[in-house]
């Protein structure tokens, strides 16, 4: 149902782009929405919950520091935080899986998913941000995964899908990315791009998102996000550049993890990324339900 009313969207709203065009965007924006959908996709994540050194209390007991949904056992079991190092401990009573395995003894965590605590379909995975660790909680059975809506866009348009010029820096270069925590995390960018709309060039500056470096990453943001986007800007993922040219496609342009849960640490658009035009193309914004 959510396939098809995302379908629908885009049958309305694309019928002057050629038929190739259409099914390769079709294929994107279904993956997109699996993704997003998955039981551990974002609209699951209900949960974060900075460490303190020590031990932090985890169930779902009222009194618990990490505070579980109410399936959840009472007394999960204890995080210990020293010197960056987690450590689970499981309540006596608790039936937890730690890395897919059943624990009943102190268990060392390691960060992400794979190392993640599970008990009643409730999973508890490290992440670090800086000098700060955490725990990101997963419910598949949250209330915005089970009453999600479906993604709305712009309607396709090819005036916003540029041949941007990109401009390599003669070494990679290091750009303080700000986030929603107040950090400024370091990332590299190879070069900028520039493209020409209504007769005017404008400037936008990648990172690579990964080692890997397999495409260029844009945070950016413009006058949409007033009125109809993503306040705080949005991410847009594209080829690497083929003989100096880079395929700008605003019409892939996404809204980050933060749109659909307050419990992310989104990077932000650098200054240089906030364009003074509107980019009238891409996924709208996402209202948040009410999570009680």
């Amino acid at each position: 149902m959510r396939v098809l009313l995302l379908l629908a969207i885009l049958g309305a709203a694309d019928f002057v782009q050629p038929a190739s065009y259409r099914a390769e965007i079709d294929k994107y924006r279904r993956h997109r929405l699996e993704e997003l959908t998955a039981p551990n996709g974002w609209l699951a994540v209900r949960g974060l919950f900075w460490l303190h050194e020590g031990a932090n209390t985890a169930g779902s007991d009222p009194t618990s520091e990490i505070r579980l949904p109410a399936r959840a056992p009472k007394q999960l079991g204890v995080f210990t935080l020293t010197a960056g190092k987690v450590v689970f401990t499981p309540d006596h009573a608790a039936h937890v899986q730690v890395a897919d395995k059943h624990v009943v003894g102190p268990t060392d965590v390691a960060a992400g998913e794979t190392g993640a605590v599970v008990s009643s379909r409730v999973s508890l995975f490290v992440i670090r941000r800086g000098d700060r660790v955490g725990l990101r909680m997963l419910d598949p059975d949250s209330r915005a995964r089970r009453a999600f809506p479906g993604l709305r866009y712009y309607p396709l348009n090819s005036a916003y899908r540029f041949r941007a010029k990109f401009v390599a820096y003669p070494k990679l270069k290091e750009v303080p990315v700000p986030n929603v925590l107040g950090q400024l995390v370091p990332m590299e960018s190879p070069g900028y791009v520039e493209f020409v709309s209504g007769g005017k060039t404008y400037r936008l500056e990648p990172v690579y998102e990964t080692s890997k470096h397999e495409d260029l990453f844009f945070i950016f943001k413009d006058l949409t996000s007033r009125t109809d986007t993503y306040e705080a800007g949005r991410f847009l993922h594209v080829p690497l550049p083929v003989d100096g040219v880079v395929d700008l496609d605003f019409n892939r342009a996404y809204n980050p993890p933060c749109a659909f849960t307050e419990f992310a640490t989104c990077p932000l658009p650098t200054r240089e990324n906030q364009l003074p035009l509107a980019i009238r193309a891409g996924e709208l914004r996402y209202h948040l339900p009410d999570q009680k």
